[in-house]
């Protein structure tokens, strides 16, 4: 499944993040792979230094490797009330996902919606 970031999303993220330029320059990157999220994310990593190896289905991967931490109560009320800066800043100091990819997770988590995503999280639990 591609996720594509529309440019009305994007600009409503810019007003979201318009404190925090690494965020912006994420957004920047996002649209200039035409908002296709999966693309954004691979470019992102490989400017922060990682190598994905896989191409398909990347973002899913990352988002869900991080799943454990995205999906603990306060930082999942963060996500359900959408992208915002506190929300990337939280992000980046619970992980070890730069501000670059945080935000491309984040944005994978609301366009996927945050209940689905986390719903694995809660059948562990119980």
């Amino acid at each position: 499944m591609s996720i594509i970031v529309s440019p009305a999303d994007l600009e409503f993220f810019r007003e979201q993040l318009s404190d925090h330029p690494t965020a912006l320059a994420a957004l920047d990157v996002i649209e200039d792979c035409d908002g296709d999220l999966e693309d954004a994310a691979i470019a992102l990593a490989i400017k922060s230094g990682q190598l994905p190896e896989e191409n398909e289905r990347w973002i899913d991967g990352l988002a869900k490797r991080w799943r454990h931490i995205l999906c603990e109560a306060d930082i999942k009320e963060k996500l359900e009330d959408g992208l915002s800066g506190e929300l990337v800043d939280t992000i980046v100091s619970q992980t070890q996902l730069p501000m670059r990819l945080a935000v491309p997770v984040a944005i994978y988590v609301l366009k996927t919606g945050v209940q689905p995503f986390c719903q694995p999280m809660g059948e562990k639990i119980l």
